[in-house]
């Protein structure tokens, strides 16, 4: 996979490529409130990826926590992901959950995937083919194997250290309002307001209804920076879409703070 994006016109001519795995990142709910009407429907033959318990540390009181690297190894040979895979994800929103199983397969060092640009809705739109979603699948074990890169997470006190040294530039992914403390954090026991110094991005800024913007569009939107950048959002999981954003203008020095405000936003 040669690109962090497909198009639906690309899955739909190579769905039947040896060793492609099309992955269904769907959430059940999510914090923006989005509403789906593929509520039971998906690709044909794709894998559920359930980013909230098999992908995630169900230890961390966190929401979406960053699973373990053994975890991650076990829940994805159980998909059947091999080595050799070719992955491609989406979910049912066009571009929500989905960047985020990009950059988790990033930090299991995997980069032979790419996320289906405008997700179920496009794929629809276009008119292919899709079925409803079986109650179980078992598949055959793949023989996945993990290989961590720390660089791509930060944690809560490599955010607090960057207050001081400024050595990365801190983009926070949430609506304005959030960022600007005007409304109330939808999660209990949340300050509202931002990290110190960050920089607004907002995830939907980078999107034009389902897809990305072209990325000459991007390059006007996106804070032109030589240092890395540190990205967060509520819970880890929409700070993934501009960090994709980020990559298809060619810019790959990037980390998510998966605590994301979840943690650092904690009433003291």
């Amino acid at each position: 996979m040669t690109s962090t994006i497909v198009s639906v016109e690309w899955l739909y001519k190579n769905q039947d490529l040896p060793n492609l795995i099309i992955l269904d990142a769907s959430l059940k709910e999510n914090q923006a409130k989005a509403i789906t009407d593929f509520d039971n429907l998906r690709i044909p033959k794709a894998r559920f990826f359930d980013l909230k318990t098999a992908f995630s540390d169900q230890n961390n009181p966190l929401p979406n926590s960053l699973p373990s690297p053994s975890q991650f190894e076990q829940e994805a040979s159980k998909l059947g992901i091999s080595k050799n895979s070719i992955l491609v994800v989406y979910d049912n929103l066009g571009i929500y959950s989905s960047p985020r199983v990009w950059w988790l397969f990033k930090v299991m060092g995997f980069i032979n995937i790419a996320v289906l640009d405008g997700g179920l809705p496009q794929w629809i739109k276009n008119n292919y083919t899709v079925e409803h979603i079986p109650e179980k699948e078992v598949y055959t074990l793949g023989d996945f194997e993990v290989d961590f890169q720390p660089e791509l997470v930060k944690t809560n006190n490599q955010v607090g250290r960057n207050i001081l040294d400024q050595k990365y530039l801190v983009v926070d992914a949430r609506i304005e309002n959030r960022f600007k403390g005007i409304i109330k954090e939808t999660r209990a026991g949340l300050q509202s307001g931002h990290i110190p110094m960050a920089l607004n991005i907002p995830f939907s800024s980078v999107l034009c209804e389902t897809t990305f913007l072209h990325p000459e569009k991007l390059t006007t939107i996106l804070i032109p920076d030589d240092k890395p950048l540190i990205i967060y959002c509520g819970s880890g999981v929409t700070a993934c879409i501009v960090m994709l954003a980020y990559a298809l203008i060619g810019k790959h020095n990037c980390a998510i703070y998966d605590g994301s405000w979840a943690e650092w936003g904690q009433e003291k």
